[in-house]
């Protein structure tokens, strides 16, 4: 039986998916005011009135969850010498060539800039949407400073969802690693293949 990891406690893994719940409600609620043909997603939510009501609550609760998670795992994600030489390799990795990529720590090139793309549209959601919440803070700003704060908040909106598509897809492209967010462990041999620096420093080189 192959030994396992601990890659993740249960706190990490419960925070991980309500942030991924609030993704899916916030995202759904904000398209259904980012165009008049996706306005029929507000039902989801009771109708416009409460979708318009429920964004902004449900998008701070998933910004303040996702901070406390990066609190955590920011320095895994930081970027070092090694993530250069990775990104040289990365045509490799889309093609299945695991074996000329670099050793990586916890996280490779691709998800580290996956986190941080996320963390950055994170924020510039918060802080345009509080610009623009009506009716607690609009009042306080010019009509031309809450345009361009819209502006931003759908750019902003749009890399998250891309960000987001491919955290997905990466997880269930490399087989093993959704099972590290479902049951907080990685196998061994996963660890060894994809994240050695991570196999050593855990394992004690062994």
């Amino acid at each position: 039986m192959a030994r396992m990891l601990q890659r993740y406690d249960d706190r990490e893994r419960m925070n991980h998916w309500f942030i991924a719940l609030m993704f899916v409600l916030a995202g759904l609620s904000g398209l259904a005011f980012f165009h008049p043909s996706l306005f029929f997603l507000s039902h989801l939510f009771g109708g416009g009135s409460w979708a318009r009501i429920l964004h902004p609550f449900m998008g701070v609760l998933m910004v303040l969850s996702f901070l406390g998670l990066a609190a955590k795992l920011w320095r895994a994600n930081v970027l070092v010498a090694g993530d250069r030489e990775w990104k040289k390799h990365m045509g490799d990795m889309l093609r299945g060539k695991k074996a000329s990529l670099p050793p990586v720590g916890k996280y490779n090139y691709g998800q580290k800039m996956v986190f941080w793309v996320m963390l950055v549209s994170l924020l510039v959601l918060l802080v345009t949407g509080i610009m623009f919440w009506r009716p607690w803070f609009a009042p306080y700003f010019p009509i031309d400073l809450l345009r361009v704060a819209a502006l931003l908040h759908s750019i902003a909106a749009v890399a998250l969802i891309a960000a987001t598509i491919v955290h997905v897809y990466a997880a269930l492209w490399v087989k093993g690693t959704t099972r590290a967010m479902t049951r907080g462990t990685v196998s061994e041999d996963w660890a060894r293949l994809n994240h050695a620096l991570w196999h050593k420093e855990v394992t004690g080189g062994r």
